[in-house]
């Protein structure tokens, strides 16, 4: 990781953290709870979703928008559905897109940071001006242009999101990697013989594992919603029940016309709750990687800052 500390003061390499170390950091924060909480609570629907919803999502089971009752806690969409199963259908699914596209970008982002940062040169110019042509364009204005070309599918909106949401990560990644680069440990590998994908793979990758946690728990707060924006635009998979479709098909049937709040406001507000939760949690991992943010999280790991006295991070 990159030493930003104030310049009276040295402490140990905050490369040394592991993922499990700045996790139990950030814990301690209340909105990482909150946060956990909410995610936590979602991924259990999403598991047992198949379990517990109360209704086929498929079968016409009461009136055309009829309000909430005890009988259907959430009402009934245009069709005769029971709104709740078709939330709780509908969040399984645009979970599993939202992470499978994360993934997607982290894993194209973390290549082409790792490459740039590490090798540098010629690569580390071309990989960040092809990743800088990304950046400029309006990402939802090309996500809608692509999916259009391509077609509705819900394999098509997992590809274009991945690979229009990796340039902030490739970024990171990349000032990350320039600076371990010239650290006396990998210095000292290379001094050994150690090639370098296997510096690559046991050095540089452990150091940048914590940034690409938060990182991840950021960016699936990204994805979750352009599921939805493309979904409610009609450009995902219309047979497919997600939040966005959910929205999307209450919208365009009139639901708001009518006076049906239930069709599009649970599908919504479970966006807004997860989305939510997602960052809270995605902050606070940040902010425990960040030593400047909070003096504790040194002193927590029995860290003791010393005068620099002409002492760099690498010194020994």
């Amino acid at each position: 990781m990159t030493d930003e500390r104030p310049q009276t003061a040295y402490a140990e390499p905050i490369a040394n953290v592991g993922v499990s170390a700045v996790l139990r950091q950030a814990i301690r924060h209340r909105s990482a709870l909150i946060g956990a909480a909410i995610v936590a609570f979602f991924v259990l629907l999403a598991l047992i979703s198949p379990l517990i919803e109360p209704y086929p999502t498929r079968e016409t089971t009461c009136a055309v928008f009829e309000p909430p009752s005890p009988q259907h806690w959430l009402g009934c969409d245009d069709g005769g559905v029971d709104v709740l199963s078709l939330v709780l259908r509908g969040g399984r699914i645009s979970m599993i897109v939202g992470a499978v596209a994360t993934m997607i970008a982290i894993g194209i982002g973390a290549t082409v940071g790792v490459l740039s940062g590490y090798f540098g040169g010629w690569l580390d110019i071309v990989l960040m001006r092809i990743t800088d042509y990304f950046l400029v364009v309006p990402q939802i204005v090309l996500m809608i242009v692509i999916a259009a070309v391509w077609g509705p599918s819900l394999s098509h909106v997992i590809v274009v999101i991945g690979i229009l949401m990796w340039t902030s990560t490739a970024r990171l990644v990349r000032s990350q990697v320039k600076s371990l680069r010239e650290r006396i440990f990998i210095k000292r590998a290379e001094s050994l013989g150690a090639s370098h994908f296997r510096i690559i793979l046991h050095h540089i990758l452990p150091q940048v594992g914590p940034l690409l946690v938060a990182n991840t728990v950021l960016a699936i707060t990204v994805a979750i919603f352009n599921e939805t924006a493309l979904a409610f635009l009609g450009l995902s998979d219309p047979t497919a029940i997600t939040w966005g479709t959910i929205m999307e098909h209450a919208f365009d049937r009139a639901a708001v016309s009518s006076g049906a709040w239930w069709a599009i406001v649970p599908a919504g507000v479970s966006v807004a709750i997860l989305v939510m939760g997602f960052y809270m949690l995605g902050k606070s991992i940040e902010d425990a990687l960040n030593p400047r943010l909070e003096v504790s999280y040194l002193s927590i790991h029995g860290w003791k800052m010393r005068p620099l006295a002409g002492r760099g991070p690498d010194a020994t």
